[in-house]
């Protein structure tokens, strides 16, 4: 059985584009089927947690409705084996007009190539 390319930092670019493109079929094509999706907000201490590979993209078509604009720039990215950081800025506009601009990061985890988990994180801004 031929093994999958290694997971690189153009990976992580890859699915960098895919998300500027909102394009979740793309997306999806680079997780795993028992994968995971961490978002920074949520009930619980890890945010809200999406458990499969229907849930993630349901998790991720709503964050695009949520954000119907949200792109990532100024990204740089890191893999050591199966694990992968990126970093970025996130910009966009909520439905109601208000915009969010933050600084935030991803963990990635990866297994025989395809991600496994996704785990976001954003800076909290505070406006006074």
């Amino acid at each position: 059985m031929a093994q999958p390319p290694p997971v690189s930092v153009a990976t992580l670019k890859a699915i960098a584009d895919a998300f500027n493109a909102h394009d979740l079929d793309a997306i999806m094509e680079f997780f795993a089927d028992d994968c995971s999706l961490d978002l920074p907000r949520g009930p619980e201490p890890w945010g809200q947690r999406f458990t499969g590979k229907t849930a993630v993209r349901e998790g991720l078509a709503s964050r695009f409705k949520g954000l119907p604009d949200v792109h990532y720039s100024d990204d740089r990215h890191w893999i050591s084996g199966d694990f992968g950081v990126s970093e970025w800025m996130l910009t966009g506009t909520f439905p109601d007009g208000r915009t969010v601009r933050v600084r935030g990061c991803d963990h990635w985890e990866f297994r025989d190539g395809k991600v496994t988990r996704k785990d976001s994180y954003w800076k909290i801004v505070e406006r006074t």
